[in-house]
């Protein structure tokens, strides 16, 4: 019987030369993930049945903790992982029946600095984008490694590199071949904040030129300034894909904090209809309520409290950002955080 690696090598050496492009779900749609679930060798079961579809252009981040499927997702739309079932295409091809030619429209930045230790800097560079059959181009290998601040380390080995120059180096081996899409695999860890904000702004400049942007981070402030929508995966479920202004408006929350002329030690009863809070000292009170809500509520209590001679001396308000709103939803019981959210952005 033919193993999976054997059937999908046939597979490719028949489509090598013809692939076929799948039928894409929408226009504007280039990659489509389909009922996908991965179950190991021991029984663990990675993914369980998602759907995604990733626009053209975008740039999309996919948020959840440690072992919530992130990196699976990942290796299978890029090839890496087959998947247990359930199809995906990248750029209108099958990632299974057309692999050579969905391959080569993605570039891949992954977690793990794995470099070439001996060949320099070109060498890696150029050798990639050899092994997506792209005839050499100088010109361009050298704006590469000039955005990514590497020309001037193009003779060094990547030995003599240090981790964040490395990093660069991946970043510019996965943009050799010019791929339409982009996969940033935390692509901020271990790297020194002057390079975060180098890469961010490299990341700006090719969604202007057209490339889909795809980053895991566990630097959620990241993804709040970045992204144009999120994804949050736990325990290898999708919970929840959204614009991120819509995400932040409907699942968010609004805090007013009124410190206290004089402390209380209760609220009066006639005060319970609003969400309040009274701080353990009592010298603050702290309302909550969605963002969704009409700040003509504040208004509201700010009367009731005068008229029970309640003063304040000074205010404050905040909104949820997105942290806060993904710490919630992943540590929520999944019942409960599926009707929670699907009445939230209904």
């Amino acid at each position: 019987m033919a193993t999976p690696y054997a059937r999908r090598r046939t597979t490719h050496l028949l489509h090598t030369m013809n692939p076929t492009p799948a039928t894409a779900p929408g226009a504007d749609t280039i990659i489509s993930v389909r009922g996908l679930s991965k179950t190991y060798a021991s029984g663990f079961q990675a993914l369980k049945r998602v759907d995604l579809d990733i626009r053209r252009g975008e740039i999309f981040a996919l948020l959840g903790p440690n072992g919530a499927g992130k990196t699976t997702l990942i290796s299978i739309i890029c090839g890496m992982v087959n998947a247990s079932e359930g199809t995906v295409t990248a750029d209108g091809f099958d990632t299974v029946r057309d692999y050579r030619a969905a391959r080569s429209a993605i570039g891949l930045v992954p977690q793990e600095l794995h470099t070439d230790a001996f060949e320099t800097v070109w060498a890696t560079v150029s050798f990639s984008r050899g092994l997506f059959g792209k005839a050499p181009d100088p010109a361009y290998i050298e704006k590469v490694l000039k955005d990514l601040s590497l020309w001037d380390k193009k003779d060094t080995k990547i030995m003599a590199l240090s981790g964040g120059m490395k990093r660069r180096v991946l970043i510019a081996k996965a943009l050799s071949h010019e791929p339409k899409i982009l996969f940033l695999d935390e692509p901020s860890a271990g790297v020194d904040v002057e390079l975060r904000h180098e890469m961010w702004r490299m990341v700006r400049a090719l969604r202007e030129a057209g490339t889909t942007i795809i980053l895991t981070t566990h630097y959620i402030e990241e993804a709040e300034d970045m992204a144009d929508r999120i994804g949050v995966i736990s325990q290898g479920e999708l919970i929840v894909v959204e614009e991120k202004d819509v995400l932040m408006r409907k699942l968010g929350k609004k805090q007013l904090t009124l410190t206290l002329q004089q402390p209380m030690q209760q609220l009066p009863e006639a005060l319970g209809r609003w969400p309040l809070s009274l701080t353990a000292d009592g010298h603050a009170l702290t309302y909550t309520f969605d963002t969704q809500q009409e700040d003509t509520g504040i208004a509201a209590l700010l009367r009731a409290l005068n008229e029970h001679g309640i003063d304040f001396k000074d205010l404050h308000s905040s909104e949820s950002s997105l942290e806060d709103i993904f710490v919630s939803l992943v540590h929520q019981p999944n019942a409960r955080r599926q009707d929670d959210t699907q009445k939230a952005l209904a």
